[in-house]
């Protein structure tokens, strides 16, 4: 996987917080020109949600020229985890959208920066409803705590203004949240974000129903979130004299109680049918797969390929979901995500810390979403999909499609550890593989990239993993989009164990797909991995792998793997021995989602 290069990385020893938001968005962004700087005003704004009264500090950016009698259209924008409203990607955004004639306001989100109120994890009937609280700052209609009033932001009707909002991660899904609680916003722009928490911290690429969702609790991502929930508990040293109402509760310092009970499960391992329901509810109560029906902002998504914590299946569900519903909705398929992967400006990606939307294909799609929404402008905002392709030449980086690709070309595991295209090629046989009890597959150190260490390449010991190999190719294969495995195997320790009703004892494993090299070099495409909890092992299984934008070149091989382990992940609780059976016309598939000519 690439990671982000050494100027796109924070220092080592800067704090954990800091350190994620400056990996999302790296510090220092350039300014415009002293004459065109907008005028810049800090203010603070107490909003009642959720029982509680919390202070929202927030930045507003009035360009030069706008006034009363010269209204403009507004941006709403806000930090992704671990940052605030002065952050490189806010503050660089804000000043952007004001350079464009754009009135904007940059905030921290609650329990961020010197916001108040614990960290609820964007729930819409608190972040959401703050957010709206601000809107209503923009429409003129409520006053920031010092009494000052906005007139100057273009308005749709009385106490409706002409806003939109964009931000990544955390700022990325605050957007949906608060387009569920308020239809006055007219244009999105999620950057980054999730679909259903309880799929990134927990997901379960078996037995998926619509979107990413599953019923059964997955495999517990333990380290993007421990490393989460470390950077919401260190808010109190990163910013002192915090807000008393930042207290949280259920044994944290800085979550509400729900978000504290729901890591404390997660790590306990231990995931009995009302544990796993809570596991389940609250992090996807606040996710947008729950209030996405109320959403019908135009909306354009983006999403990073490098990205191990929100997935491009996350997007793919979210824009499924709102297409079916009548929005109007686009999403792009960027180079870099959580995990690095930025390519140089140049190819055409959008650095968010000094965001070019002239000449950045991602930045001209957002200039033109914002033009058609908040301008009227009669623009073409673009396909409805793009995706980013890392072997294009210089120019030619994105490809568009009607939608990502289907999976379509079935390959078939063979039980000599091959991948042939034809059932009759598939030779007869068995292989079993078992765990240990401690990880012996390395796929990642999630957050190796954020705080700049090195990372040790993708492994899996021999034994406690099987791989299915093509051929060398004899032309280039491109795949976009989601791989996905269809598998039958035999664990009967795992078939006796699934019965406790603890949805811990049942089998984990991890499908994931390699690039081989000629000269026998592999490579983890992206480092992304599909972890699996198989709810009934005696019967045959899907798991959708995540989705990825990757040419395997002529001569190279495409390696499936099914792991017993991954040191990012916790695992299979005690030892379970698994036998996979090949037959002609009785084996596994695996299915690619091929581009589109």
């Amino acid at each position: 996987m690439t990671r982000a290069p050494s100027r796109f990385r924070p220092p080592l020893a800067a704090a954990l917080g800091l350190a994620l938001a400056a990996a999302l968005a790296p510090a220092g962004a350039a300014h415009a020109d002293a004459a065109s700087e907008p005028a810049v005003t800090a203010l603070k704004f107490t909003v009642d949600v959720g029982g509680k009264r919390c202070a929202v500090d927030a930045d507003l950016y009035v360009p030069a020229g706008v006034d009363a009698g010269n209204r403009a259209p507004a941006v709403l924008t806000t930090n992704g985890f671990g940052g605030d409203k002065a952050d490189g990607s806010t503050a660089a955004t804000a000043r952007t959208f004001a350079a464009r004639g754009l009135v904007s306001l940059a905030y921290s989100g609650l329990g961020f920066g010197r916001s108040g109120c614990p960290i609820s994890l964007n729930d819409p009937a608190v972040d959401g409803r703050a957010a709206s609280a601000l809107i209503d700052f923009l429409a003129g209609t409520r006053a920031a705590d010092d009494g000052t009033r906005l007139d100057l932001v273009t308005l749709d009707g009385e106490g409706d203004p002409r806003v939109g909002m964009i931000g990544g991660s955390y700022g990325g899904s605050i957007q949906l949240a608060t387009a569920a609680e308020d239809d006055r916003v007219d244009a999105l722009v999620p950057m980054i974000t999730w679909n259903d928490l309880s799929y990134s911290l927990n997901p379960n690429n078996a037995g998926q129903g619509q979107g990413v969702s599953s019923d059964t609790p997955g495999v517990y991502k333990k380290q993007w979130t421990g490393g989460f929930f470390l950077i919401g508990e260190a808010q109190g040293l990163l910013n002192p004299s915090l807000d008393p109402s930042r207290i949280g509760g259920g044994g944290c310092l800085h979550f509400v109680a729900a978000a504290c009970d729901t890591k404390r499960v997660l790590d306990s391992g231990k995931l009995p049918k009302e544990k796993a329901d809570e596991v389940l509810g609250y992090a996807r109560s606040v996710s947008p797969v729950s209030y996405l029906d109320r959403v019908t902002t135009p909306t354009l998504l983006v999403q990073g390929q490098a990205d191990t914590l929100f997935n491009l299946n996350e997007a793919t569900a979210t824009y499924e979901t709102l297409k079916a519903q009548g929005v109007d909705t686009a999403m792009i398929w960027q180079s870099w995500g959580h995990s690095g992967g930025m390519t140089d400006p140049a190819s055409g990606e959008l650095d968010l810390s000094d965001p070019d939307l002239e000449s950045s294909y991602t930045g001209s799609r957002i200039a033109a979403w914002f033009d058609k929404y908040l301008l009227d402008k009669e623009t073409d905002t673009g396909p409805a999909f793009a995706y980013y392709r890392d072997w294009a030449p210089a120019g030619q980086a994105y490809a568009t499609a009607d939608a990502p690709p289907a999976p379509s070309r079935a390959l078939h595991l063979s039980g000599d550890g091959a991948l042939v295209g034809r059932p009759e090629q598939v030779v007869r046989g068995s292989r079993e593989y078992r765990n240990w009890l401690i990880p012996t597959s390395h796929s990642e150190s999630s957050l190796a990239g954020v705080i700049g260490l090195p990372d040790p390449k993708p492994h899996d010991l021999k034994g406690t993993a099987l791989d299915w190999t093509t051929a060398p190719l004899d032309t280039p294969l491109d795949v976009v989009g989601a791989p996905q495995l269809r598998l039958k195997v035999v664990s009967p320790r795992a078939e006796k164990n699934q019965a406790s009703g603890d949805a811990a004892d049942q089998l984990v494993l991890f499908a994931k797909l390699y690039d081989v090299a000629p000269d026998g070099t592999k490579t983890l495409v992206h480092r992304l991995t599909a972890p699996a909890r198989v709810a009934d092992a005696t019967r045959p299984f899907t798991v959708t792998l995540p989705g990825i934008v990757h040419r395997y070149e002529a001569g190279h091989r495409l390696r499936l793997t099914v792991a017993a382990s991954d040191g990012a992940y916790s695992g299979n609780r005690g030892v379970k021995p698994v036998t996979v059976t090949h037959a002609p016309g009785g084996s596994g598939t695996l299915t690619l989602p091929l581009a589109q000519d």
